[in-house]
Parts: structure tokens; C-alpha cells; sequence
């Protein structure tokens, strides 16, 4: 039974400090067991990661500054699983059909670097598991299928999602070129089956190929249907950025004009480091909000209706803060 999100309560005192624990095997091992040497890093167990809660609040007109009524941001992870799962539902039943939900997984305070890329893949998988565990009913498991990068990944996702029955898939399959970021050409049509209601893909990012991939899975099996399509840590702030210069990348550069304007982030944490760091922060129905870490508490400087720039937030909002 999920139990509703516990509330916020540390004494000024208490530090922020961030657990993050990990069962490691070494890589042979990961190999042995399935794992993809570059893609799949070291399985983990999540449910023992956790963050010390720190109290998050708002700044009035005034100046005074009272207890935020918005979404919290996350105790734990088990936290942050329930609150992207009531706003993937609340997006749900507004029709909303293309969605994102991406986070951090080596820490809820980390950034994108602190972990090896390999572990945050992992990560990932055994989040996705948690997620559906507690998004999909057991009667909808079979009419849910779960895209990953690769096929090779599916095999150790296998061992990830051993007793469920959720339908495991891939977006691109390893060909001889593979060590030069190749794959061969998947059809989307050819992997969805008539009664698929619910798509999730995750970590779409390591190849600039998978994400046009999940594209055309939208537009081909998603885009006039009823069916739903979920981006689990895809990383799109790369593209949305202009990380992928459209010179080279121009299909991916595209993605900017055609899938993102129709993509509804219903969840999302992205840490700024620094001097002037601070958490940009979104969920869905919510605001997007951009949270100031003090000591021990976090306050939220700046909210609206749209996602900022990551570089507005870093450079703008919150050295102004």
C-alpha cells in the first residue's frame, strides 16, 4: 500500500547531507551476469539511498517566508518515486500523451557527472522497475512496454524485471560498426503490438540515433492513438540546449520544432552547483520552481508557469536570488 508523502520537519541545526549506497560488482561480474560493458554499470539496490529532508520554502511579496504549498522536493528516492507517480497520473487524466520525467540518480543533490555513466544507466533501470512497480496496475502490466537503448540491454533488464510482466523491448541493435556508435535501423511499427496502451523509454542519450528512434515510435505508434509514451531520464536538456550542433546533428537538432513543443514534463529535478547553486524544480500539475539551498533549507526564489533556460536559471535567477 503507498503511503502519502511524509511532511517536512528538521531543526535548523540538522545539515543536509546526502547517503548514497551502493551494492557494487565488479565489472567482470556485471559482464557475467549480463552486463554491457559502457552501457550497464554495477546493479544496486535503491531502497537503501537516501537523503536527509530539508525543508523547502517560498518567499512572499513581503519578504517573509512560509512553508511552500507546492510539491516538496523529495526526502528520498521512495519519495520521489511516489511524487512522479501522482504526477504522471494527474498528467494522465488531463490527456496528456507524451511525457518526461528525468532526475538525478546518483544523489538527489548530484549533477550530471557525478556519476560514472554506466552506474547512472543501471540506476535508471532499477528506478524504471520501482516506477512501473507502483504507476502500472497488474492488469495493464502486459499492455506496457519498457524500451531500452539496446538490444543487448534487455537481457540484463531481464534479471531487473524478473517476475514481472511488463513487456521488455529495445530501440536500436548493435551491428559490426558498433564500437563507432552504430546500430542497425529498428522499424518501431515492427516492435508494437496491437494491444500496447503504455510506452516508457529510458535513458534515450548514450547514441545520437536512439532518440530520433523514439520519435518515430511516437509518430508512428503513439501520435492518433490512445496510446501513451513516457521519456524516463533522457537527458533532453542536451538537445534542448543546443549541446548537438545542428550542422552535424540536423535530425536531432529537429527534435527542438517537432517533438519537444508537444512533450509535457511532469517531473523534474536539475541541481546547479556552485556558489550560486540551487535545484530547478517541477511537478506536475505544479509550477516550475527554482529552489536556493541555505544551510539547511531550500527556498524557493522564483517560480512560473513555463521551464526556464538551464542557462536563465544559472546565470540570471539565481545569482540574483
Amino acid at each position: 500500500m503507498l503511503l502519502s508523502t511524509p511532511g517536512f520537519a528538521v531543526s535548523s541545526a540538522q545539515q543536509w547531507m546526502v547517503f548514497h549506497c551502493r551494492s557494487h560488482w565488479t565489472e567482470a561480474e556485471a559482464n557475467t551476469n549480463g552486463g554491457i560493458k559502457g552501457r550497464i554499470g554495477f546493479p544496486l539496490n535503491l531502497g537503501s539511498s537516501r537523503n536527509i529532508k530539508f525543508i523547502s520554502r517560498s518567499v512572499s511579496e513581503e519578504g517573509k517566508t512560509s512553508i511552500g504549498f507546492d510539491t516538496p522536493f523529495p526526502d528520498d528516492y521512495d519519495d520521489l518515486l511516489r511524487q512522479a507517480k501522482r504526477a504522471t497520473e494527474s498528467a494522465l487524466k488531463d490527456g496528456k500523451q507524451l511525457m518526461e520525467i528525468e532526475f538525478p540518480t546518483a544523489g538527489l543533490g548530484s549533477v550530471p557527472g557525478d556519476g560514472e555513466g554506466g552506474n547512472e544507466m543501471t540506476e535508471s533501470m532499477q528506478l524504471i522497475r520501482e516506477f512501473c512497480d507502483i504507476l502500472v496496475t497488474p492488469e495493464k502490466a502486459t499492455r506496457t512496454r519498457i524500451f531500452f537503448p539496446e538490444a543487448n540491454e534487455v537481457k540484463f533488464a531481464r534479471q531487473v524485471f524478473e517476475g514481472a510482466y511488463f513487456k521488455l523491448d529495445y530501440l536500436t541493435k548493435p551491428s559490426f560498426f558498433e564500437d563507432f556508435g552504430f546500430g542497425e535501423k529498428v522499424k518501431m511499427a515492427d516492435r508494437v503490438k496491437p494491444d500496447d496502451e503504455l510506452f516508457l523509454v529510458g535513458y534515450p542519450y548514450f547514441n545520437v540515433n536512439e532518440m530520433i528512434v523514439v520519435e518515430e515510435l511516437y509518430k508512428e505508434a503513439v501520435m492518433n492513438t490512445n496510446r501513451k509514451l513516457i521519456i524516463f531520464n533522457g537527458e533532453l536538456d542536451r538537445i534542448r540546449s543546443g549541446y548537438y550542433p545542428s550542422f552535424f546533428y540536423p535530425k536531432l537538432a529537429a527534435l527542438t520544432k517537432s517533438l519537444l513543443p508537444m512533450m509535457e514534463t511532469v517531473y523534474y529535478i536539475h541541481n546547479f552547483k556552485g556558489r550560486n547553486g540551487g535545484t530547478l524544480f517541477r511537478c506536475y500539475p505544479g509550477p516550475w520552481r527554482v529552489l536556493k539551498r541555505v544551510g539547511n533549507e531550500s527556498f524557493c526564489v522564483h517560480q512560473q508557469e513555463t521551464m526556464p533556460s538551464l542557462k536563465e536559471v544559472a546565470l540570471d535567477i539565481l545569482p540574483s536570488a
